[in-house]
């Protein structure tokens, strides 16, 4: 199964992206992340590593590199990508999460995130998931990937919908173009809503626009000091709330769930 986490800057889509990693991994799964955003540098912090992995823009060359094969049908040599082929280094693993990192835009006058979004297409496409496996994406923010293709071998799009109205309009963006993408699996997860009468509005709203809502998180202080701090958000009402999502995609997917814990 592999999930493309999406939203508007500021949703909370890393602490979503960490939220359902650390709930597939306690049910057993064997769980990819695969840090898709240029922008955001923070991801691997919120999953518990200390350093954040070798980009794999790196391992092909780099960004120039990159450019110049960017209209080759193989940008990786390799037909597929089993997990545990991807170096060490490129590939961080800790307590039953894995993570690799497209690229980061590192430095002004870089240039378009182009490659970067080439890159992550070329990659989902290859990488292998078994049974009992979960690839998580933490998409770059807004609907330029889409555009992109990067959404081509995706099994399932969850948007991250909050309060604000522009968070809902780029939503009903995200939700029309994962459509025009043929993927089929698209819903909403509302993240840092404050009561129920904004719950049910937004679920009212998004409703009218087609859009399924299948979870909610509420505004949750243990997870807002964790993003604060750069910890694991595994504590508070958001980890509890975020089992729900994983029991729909499970049910609507009809993912195989296998006792995979300790073989990484």
């Amino acid at each position: 199964m592999k999930i493309s986490v999406c939203a508007k800057g500021g949703s909370g889509k890393s602490t979503m992206v960490t939220l359902l990693a650390n709930e597939a991994k306690n049910r057993g799964s064997r769980v990819l992340v695969v840090d898709s955003d240029e922008s955001n540098s923070g991801l691997y912090r919120m999953l518990g590593f200390e350093q954040p992995p070798v980009p794999l823009m790196e391992m092909i060359g780099g960004k120039t590199t990159l450019k110049k094969n960017m209209g080759k049908p193989d940008i990786f040599s390799d037909a597929v990508i089993p997990v545990d082929n991807i170096p060490e280094g490129y590939l961080l693993k800790n307590d039953g999460i894995m993570l690799v990192s497209i690229g980061k835009i590192m430095q002004s006058l870089e240039g378009c995130a182009c490659p970067m979004g080439v890159l992550s297409r070329e990659f989902l496409k290859k990488v292998v998931v078994n049974d009992g496996e979960v690839v998580i994406v933490d998409m770059e923010a807004g609907v330029e990937h889409f555009g992109r293709g990067v959404e081509t071998s995706i099994d399932n799009v969850l948007i991250v919908v909050e309060p604000p109205f522009e968070s809902m309009a780029v939503a009903e963006k995200i939700h029309s173009m994962s459509s025009g993408s043929g993927i089929k699996n698209t819903w909403a997860v509302l993240n840092k809503i404050p009561n129920e009468e904004i719950r049910k509005r937004l679920e009212d709203e998004l409703a009218k626009r087609g859009i399924e809502v299948i979870g909610c998180v509420y505004l949750d202080q243990e997870i807002f000091m964790a993003s604060v701090d750069g910890r694991v958000p595994h504590q508070g009402a958001a980890a509890d709330q975020i089992k729900g999502v994983m029991d729909f995609l499970l049910a609507r997917t009809g993912e195989k769930r296998s006792n995979l814990k300790g073989v990484m």
